[in-house]
């Protein structure tokens, strides 16, 4: 039990800061110099790890071993999917990148969404070196509410060819892989939680500000997703409109949708009340700033606010985070003012802070969520937070994976 405990404790470590010297491992799990040793040796034995050449010393002594985890036990595919393109990438089990594909999809009515996503998938997988019964799994980020009980999307009218059905079934159907759906926004959640400001958060609210609104909640480091798939899907949300010039909108009695207040196009109108010119929210914000219109800083912080303290009553969570084009055009200064704002109106004194995670956010938590699928199949390292809800039955496809003995212990969540 304890070894494998430790095998287990120094998979992590070189999957988290790999590759490592004997000693740097020895120093991160706490084992001594001739237990290292043994622990490296058994793992090459198993073919779990690898050494992955040797790092340079500062005088001239010999230079250390470097040791890395085998990266080529398992091949994962992650996909940010919208409307205007496709972004796929292929990595192995260590997170090594080894192909990467952007193109236009058809998501139109009618569209044969699964053949030419089946397509680009092999393209890309052939691109890396490898083919699709390679793949250990792969997940797709959507724009969407995905219900784990039915396999179908919802709230996402602008990829109407992917509704009506089953999803991650009649991909691994026709694929052979087992697929997973994740909303787009969860899963930048999931990178925040990896490598961005969420490190060491348990509870948080993130909130997608762009052309669309989105929003993922995190509570005890574990996404809320909900009974229907729907958490988290603030668009919907009714609340008042705090804007102080008249936009031209009618909202009614119940109140206006958040999205409605905060997506692009509402922003946009808000903007052109006072005075401003861009077509796009990003590049109102960013009007704004350059001409020092503070009046629409404190509507539209005002409106942001509106919905977080909805969020904030029921969650109460350590953190906000803004994140989306119109978030980063705003930047910290903007955070600082929706924070101000979103205090008048709810007693935690919840920070608000604009998200790090640079680049597509959407398909770099896909690669997380998929590594840590693989990552548990292959050695037994679980990473809860990021595995979904699926159906006993579903996600069944594909060839068994390697994996640490079988008496180990099973992981729980």
């Amino acid at each position: 039990m304890l070894r494998e405990i430790n095998d287990r404790a120094a998979i992590e470590a070189l999957l988290r800061g790999g590759p490592l010297t004997r000693a740097e491992l020895e120093v991160v799990i706490g084992l001594s110099k001739p237990a290292t040793a043994q622990l490296l040796t058994r793992l090459e034995q198993d073919n779990l790890v690898g050494k992955a050449g040797e790092r340079a010393g500062g005088g001239r002594g010999p230079r250390a071993q470097l040791w890395a985890v085998n990266g080529s036990l398992a091949h994962v595919a992650a996909v940010d999917l919208t409307p205007h393109l496709a972004d796929f990438v292929i990595a192995d089990v260590a997170g090594t990148v080894g192909a990467e594909y952007q193109v236009e999809l058809p998501v139109h009515e009618g569209a044969d969404v699964i053949g030419t996503f089946g397509k680009a998938l092999k393209h890309v997988t052939r691109k890396a070196g490898k083919n699709l019964d390679d793949l250990a799994n792969v997940v797709i980020g959507a724009q969407g509410a995905f219900d784990p009980r039915t396999g179908l999307l919802s709230s996402a009218p602008h990829i109407p060819g992917w509704l009506g059905f089953d999803v991650p079934a009649r991909l691994s159907e026709e694929l052979g892989i087992a697929v997973t759906i994740e909303n787009d926004v969860n899963l930048v959640a999931v990178e925040e939680m990896t490598v961005g400001k969420a490190q060491d958060v348990d509870d948080f609210v993130m909130v997608w500000l762009s052309e669309g609104v989105g929003g993922a909640v995190v509570i005890g480091r574990r996404l809320l997703r909900g009974a229907t798939g729907g958490g988290g899907e603030i668009d919907w949300m009714r609340v008042p409109d705090p804007a102080t010039v008249d936009t031209g909108d009618r909202w009614p009695e119940a109140g206006a949708r958040f999205g409605n207040l905060v997506d692009s196009p509402g922003i946009t109108r808000l903007a052109k009340a006072h005075g401003l010119t861009a077509n796009k929210s990003w590049d109102a914000v960013t009007e704004a700033k350059t001409q020092g219109n503070e009046r629409f800083l404190d509507d539209l912080a005002r409106r942001v606010a509106g919905g977080l303290a909805s969020l904030v009553a029921v969650a109460d969570p350590q953190l906000i985070l803004l994140s989306g084009d119109t978030s980063r055009a705003g930047g910290e200064d903007f955070a600082a003012r929706v924070a101000d704002k979103l205090h008048e109106l709810v007693l935690p004194r919840t920070p608000v802070a604009l998200a790090s995670v640079q680049g597509n956010a959407v398909r770099a938590g896909a690669l997380q969520s998929a590594l840590a699928t693989a990552r548990e199949d292959v050695f037994g390292v679980v990473t809860p937070t990021l595995r979904g809800p699926s159906r006993p039955s579903e996600n069944t496809a594909g060839a068994p994976r390697t994996a640490l003995p079988s008496s180990a212990p099973s992981p729980t969540e």
